[in-house]
C-alpha cells in the first residue's frame, strides 16, 4: 500500500543501492529510498505554489510554505491530484497534507515533530482479459513522529518515536453482467515503534555507529453488508513485535586512499525468530578522480501480514526471503569533473522466495525456489559547457528465474538538456527490452519525452511556466499484462516561488 509522502514537502531524496537491511531491516533488500523533509534553515518565510493541467482531465495542485524565527521553524505542505485515467473506469483523486515543526533546544540538540496524511479514492477497471465494474478503493493513511537529534564534535545521533497507520474500504466489484457483491471489505493496519542511533568519531577517519529498533505492527480485516452497515463479519486480527540492534564501523587509511567498513545486525521477530544481517565493503581511490568500490551484504524481506494471515493462500509459518549481494563499482571523473563515468558489476544469490503454490489442491503461500541475478550497469554524465549536458545509463540483468515479473533484461536511458539563458529544454528516451509482464509475450518499448520551462524573476518572486510531453511517439505498451499504459500525454502548468 502507498505511504504518505508529499512531494512538495520534500527537500531531497537519497537512493541507496544494494541491500541496506543492516540499517533498515526488512524490505530493504535491493536498496532503500531516504526521503528528507524540507525544513526552513534561515529566518523568514518562503512559499511555493504549483498548478498543472493535462491529458485525461488530469489536474495537480501543490502548495507549501515554511518559516523560521529564532530557534523555531515549521513547514506546511499540501497537494491535490485528480485524473479521469487513461481507461474508462480508472479515475482517481489523491490529497496529501504535511506539517513539520522543529525547535533548536541548544547548540547541540534539536527536536521536532512531523505529521503527514494521505486520502485517496481510485476506481479499478480490471484487466482487458478480466474487466471489472464498480470496483473502487478508498484509503486514508497517516504518519506521525517526534524526534530529537544531537550533534557534537565527537559524534551525532538521534531518537525517534513513530506511528504509521492506514484505513481502507474496498468494493471488489463484479464482472460485466454478473451480480454485484453485497458486502464491502475493510482493513486497518498500523506500524509503530522507536528507533535510536549514535555515531561516534573516536579517532581520525573513524566512524562507529550503534543503533536499536523496536517495532509493533499488525492489522485487522472485516466485512460489512451494504444494506446493513452495522452488521460486521469479523475477519483477521493479528500483530507482531520486532526488536533489533546493529553496529557498524568505518575506518579510513592513507589519507583517504582506502576506506573499509563492516557491520552486523541482529533482528528478532515474534513471527520468524532471529535474523542475522552482515555487511562489509571497501573503497579504494588509487588516482585522482578515480574510485573502486567493493561491497558484500545480506538483505531480507519478512513476510507481511497479508501473506501470513489474510486471504486463502495465507501461511503463518512463512520464513523471510533472503539474498546476498556482491558488487564491484568503478568510477572515474575527467575534464576537471565535468565528465563522470561509472561501471558496476553485481551478483545476487536469493533464496526462500515467497510464492503461491498448490498444496493438497488448495493455494498456499510457501517459501520455495531461489534465484541468481547477475549483470552490470554503466552510466555517464557530461557537462559539455554552461548550457549543454548529456547523461545516459544502461543496465543488463540476467536471471535464472524466467518468471520474475517487471524486471527487464535490458534498460537504456539517455537525456540531453539545453539551458540557453532563462530557458531549460530537455529530451530523453527510455528503452526497455525483454520485460516479463505476466502475459504470453515479453514487452519491448521505447518512450521519448520532452520537457521545457522558462524561469523569470521579479524581485524575490520566481515564476516558472513549464510543459511536459510524455511518450510523444504514442507508443502502446504494457508493464502489467492486461493494463495498457497511456499513449501520448501532455501536462503543463506554472510554479511560483517566493
Amino acid at each position: 500500500l502507498p505511504d504518505t509522502y508529499v512531494s512538495n514537502g520534500v527537500e531531497r531524496v537519497e537512493v541507496l543501492k544494494g541491500p541496506s537491511s543492516i540499517l533498515y531491516g526488512s524490505n530493504a533488500m535491493g536498496g532503500s529510498v531516504n526521503i528528507i523533509t524540507r525544513r526552513q534553515r534561515e529566518d523568514g518565510y518562503y512559499g511555493k505554489a504549483r498548478a498543472m493541467f493535462g491529458s485525461f482531465s488530469t489536474q495537480k495542485f501543490n502548495l507549501s510554505t515554511g518559516f523560521r524565527k529564532g530557534k523555531f521553524s515549521g513547514t506546511i505542505a499540501g497537494s491535490l491530484d485528480r485524473s479521469n485515467g487513461n481507461r474508462s473506469g480508472s479515475a482517481f483523486w489523491l490529497a496529501n497534507e504535511m506539517v513539520n515543526l522543529g525547535y533548536e533546544l541548544s547548540g547541540n540538540w534539536s527536536a521536532g515533530a512531523t505529521v503527514t496524511m494521505t486520502q485517496t479514492h481510485a476506481d479499478n477497471p480490471g484487466t482487458l482479459q478480466s474487466p471489472l465494474e464498480d470496483m473502487w478503493t478508498y484509503m486514508g493513511r497517516g504518519t506521525a513522529s517526534v524526534f530529537a537529534h544531537d550533534h557534537y564534535a565527537w559524534g551525532e545521533g538521534g531518537v525517534q518515536a513513530y506511528v504509521n497507520w492506514g484505513r481502507h474500504n474496498v468494493d471488489d466489484g463484479h464482472a460485466p453482467g454478473a451480480e454485484a457483491r453485497d458486502y464491502l471489505f475493510h482493513s486497518n493496519d498500523y506500524n509503530m515503534g522507536l528507533t535510536a542511533y549514535q555515531t561516534m568519531h573516536f579517532w581520525q577517519a573513524s566512524d562507529l555507529s550503534v543503533g536499536v529498533d523496536y517495532a509493533h505492527w499488525g492489522g485487522h480485516t472485516w466485512n460489512t453488508l451494504k444494506d446493513a452497515s452495522k452488521t460486521k463479519e469479523e475477519g483477521i486480527r493479528k500483530c507482531v513485535n520486532d526488536i533489533a540492534g546493529y553496529v557498524m564501523m568505518q575506518q579510513g587509511f592513507f589519507s583517504g586512499i582506502l576506506d573499509v567498513n563492516a557491520g552486523i545486525r541482529l533482528q528478532h521477530s515474534g513471527q520468524f525468530g532471529n535474523e542475522w544481517v552482515p555487511q562489509a565493503g571497501a573503497i579504494v581511490r588509487p588516482l585522482e578522480g578515480s574510485m573502486i568500490k567493493f561491497s558484500w551484504g545480506k538483505g531480507f524481506r519478512a513476510p507481511n501480514i497479508r501473506e501470513l494471515y489474510m486471504y486463502p493462500p495465507h501461511n503463518p509459518d512463512l520464513r523471510p526471503e533472503r539474498l546476498y549481494n556482491y558488487e564491484v563499482e568503478l568510477r572515474q571523473t575527467l575534464l576537471g569533473g565535468r565528465l563522470d563515468m561509472g561501471l558496476a558489476l553485481y551478483y545476487i544469490d536469493g533464496s526462500d522466495m515467497i510464492q503461491t503454490a498448490r498444496v493438497d489442491g488448495k493455494p498456499l503461500n510457501v517459501n520455495t525456489g531461489s534465484f541468481i541475478n547477475k549483470g552490470f550497469e554503466v552510466d555517464a554524465a557530461w557537462r559539455i559547457d554552461r548550457r549543454w549536458q548529456l547523461a545516459a545509463n544502461y543496465a543488463y540483468l540476467h536471471t535464472n528465474n524466467a518468471t520474475v515479473l517487471y524486471a527487464p533484461k535490458n534498460k537504456l536511458w539517455g537525456e540531453v538538456s539545453f539551458q540557453p539563458g532563462a530557458w531549460t529544454l530537455a529530451a530523453s528516451v527510455n528503452s526497455i527490452w525483454s520485460l516479463e509482464t505476466g502475459g504470453p509475450e515479453k514487452s519491448d518499448y521505447a518512450l521519448v519525452n520532452l520537457r521545457g520551462a522558462y524561469t523569470a524573476y521579479k524581485g524575490d518572486v520566481r515564476v516558472q511556466p513549464f510543459l511536459k510531453l510524455d511518450n510523444i511517439g504514442d507508443k502502446h505498451y504494457e508493464v502489467v499484462y492486461g493494463c495498457p499504459m497511456p499513449g501520448i500525454s501532455i501536462l503543463g502548468g506554472v510554479e511560483v516561488s517566493f
